[in-house]
């Protein structure tokens, strides 16, 4: 028994360290290290092959083009730098998680509500529902912080 808890349940055993394979939470920091991309691909949308005077995409300069977008195509790009603001963590939080030997379904359940609740925050994002949006950022944050101390003891 851990912590109190009974350990025949699965999501409270420990992983071994020599555990082969790629996990669902090393998959998840695939998934969540394409979400920048995807936020850039939303804010570009519709506009390639537009000439660049009537406001096309302009891959000369792309930054400088996102620079001037309003609306949406502005928070999807804002969604996009704080998607790959949240992944250094996410990515470390994982990797430690993995060497200290968390229970590897309570990890696996962890990675993947984070990177489902970024999601919804890139939707909330495009949707201008900051409120909700920020609700749901610190909840992605809580799950990162979880995933940390996944293999605590």
């Amino acid at each position: 028994m851990m912590l109190g808890i009974p350990s025949f349940l699965p999501i409270f055993q420990s992983t071994p360290m020599n555990q082969t394979g790629f996990t669902l939470a090393y998959w998840c920091v695939l998934l969540a290290a394409l979400l920048p991309i995807v936020c850039a691909g939303a804010a570009k949308s519709g506009r390639f092959g537009v000439p660049r005077s009537q406001g096309g995409y302009d891959n000369a300069d792309p930054r400088a083009w996102l620079a001037r977008q309003g609306d949406w195509r502005a928070r999807a790009n804002a969604a996009q730098a704080n998607s790959f603001e949240a992944l250094p963590f996410f990515i470390g939080a994982v990797v430690i998680a993995h060497q200290l030997g968390a229970a590897q379904l309570r990890l696996d359940v962890l990675a993947v509500v984070f990177v489902v609740l970024r999601m919804v925050y890139i939707l909330l994002y495009l949707a201008d529902q900051s409120n909700a949006r920020s609700v749901v950022w610190s909840l992605a944050l809580l799950a990162n912080i979880a995933i940390l101390f996944a293999g605590y003891r």
